[in-house]
C-alpha cells in the first residue's frame, strides 16, 4: 500500500512558478526500510556486569583472556586475522607494557560500530581499562547472541552457514490413503 503526501517543502524555482500542488507516492516504511535508514544504536545484548551468566566464558576470560580475545578479533575481523595471531600479539603487549585494554578497546569499537552498539556504560577505552574481563565476556556473549560459536572461528561459522542454507527443507509424509 502507498501512501500519497502532498509535497510542502520548497519546491525548485521553475516548478514554484505554475503554483500547482505536487503529490508524490511515498512507500510505507517496513522494519526492513526503517531498520536500513534508521541508525539508532541498539543496546548490547547483555549487560557489562553479566559476566557470570556463561560461567565457561568467564572462566576462559579470567585464566587466558588472550584465547577470549583472539575468538572475538577473528569473527570481528571476519576472518581475515586468526585467532591464535591476534590472541598471541594481545598476549605479548600485556607482558611487555601491560596495557593490552589499549588493544582490545579498539576491537569493542569496531564490534560496536558492526552492530551498531551504543558505547555504554562509558567510552570504549574506559570500559576496557576499568574492566578488561568483564568487556571481553560481555563482546564473546553478543557474538554467540547473533549466532556465531566463537570456537569455530569464522570460516568454521561461514561453513556452518552454507551447510544450513543447502539443506533441502524436510518432506513430511502427511498424506495416507
Amino acid at each position: 500500500m502507498d501512501v500519497v503526501v502532498t509535497a510542502t517543502a520548497p519546491l525548485p524555482e521553475p516548478l514554484l512558478s505554475t503554483s500547482i500542488p505536487v503529490n508524490r507516492i511515498v512507500p510505507p516504511v517496513t522494519p526492513a526500510t526503517a531498520i536500513s535508514t534508521l541508525r539508532y544504536p541498539v543496546p548490547w545484548s547483555t549487560g557489562l556486569c553479566d559476566c557470570c551468566d556463561d560461567f565457561s566464558t568467564c572462566c576462559l576470560t579470567c585464566w587466558c583472556p588472550c584465547i577470549t580475545f583472539g575468538r572475538i578479533a577473528e569473527v570481528v575481523d571476519r576472518g581475515s586475522t586468526s585467532c591464535g595471531v591476534s590472541g598471541a600479539l594481545y598476549s605479548v603487549i600485556l607482558c611487555v607494557s601491560g596495557c593490552s585494554c589499549l588493544y582490545s578497546c579498539f576491537y569493542r569499537s569496531k564490534l560496536r560500530g558492526q552492530y551498531f552498539l551504543e558505547e555504554s556504560p562509558c567510552a570504549d577505552c574506559c570500559v576496557h581499562l576499568c574492566c578488561e574481563t568483564c568487556a571481553l565476556c560481555q563482546e564473546y556473549r553478543h557474538l554467540q547472541n547473533q549466532g556465531f560459536d566463537l570456537s569455530i572461528g569464522w570460516h568454521g561459522n561461514v561453513e556452518r552457514q552454507n551447510r544450513k542454507a543447502a539443506m533441502p527443507p524436510p518432506i513430511q509424509n502427511t498424506m495416507k490413503r
